[in-house]
């Protein structure tokens, strides 16, 4: 699903919640869970575990003209339930795009994951103007999803 300021996709992986949240959770693991190809490797992270938490990712794209550094500031935190984080060049405040994961618990193996990519409070007209959101598609948003259902059965 996506409209003009965000891009959602969900699936129902084999897994209880809690394996699920713990691979999210874990910033080391995003790397090959990245559908977009954008993330390299991690510079700092250490596993989220709270609203205020700032992990650090080694990024490559066009749309930055190449190397990148991400600051992602942990903006959304339930157990089990919820992660999200705004990103940003690092060292700098996040312009306004979001990164959310909403996790639903479909039975004791069973795990609903809902994926957005949310652009809506980005307010720059600059940035929206270089910045062709969405930058990340809604097919790489679901290959994201297909690694992470991978990722939580292996």
């Amino acid at each position: 699903m996506s409209d003009d300021n965000k891009v959602t996709v969900e699936r129902t992986i084999t897994a209880p919640v809690d394996a699920v949240f713990d691979v999210l959770s874990n910033p080391q693991r995003h790397p090959a869970l990245d559908g977009s190809g954008f993330i390299r490797s991690v510079d700092h992270a250490d596993r989220i575990q709270k609203v205020g938490d700032v992990f650090t990712m080694n990024m490559h794209g066009p749309h930055m003209g190449g190397e990148y550094k991400t600051d992602n500031h942990v903006s959304g935190y339930v157990k089990d339930k919820l992660l999200a984080w705004q990103t940003a060049p690092a060292g700098t405040t996040p312009p306004g795009w979001e990164w959310l994961w909403e996790l639903e618990s479909q039975g004791p193996n069973e795990t609903l994951v809902r994926h957005t990519y949310d652009w809506s409070k980005v307010t720059d007209k600059k940035l929206l103007e270089k910045v062709k959101f969405p930058l990340v598609t809604q097919d790489q948003l679901s290959d994201t999803l297909a690694r992470l259902a991978e990722a939580v059965s292996s």
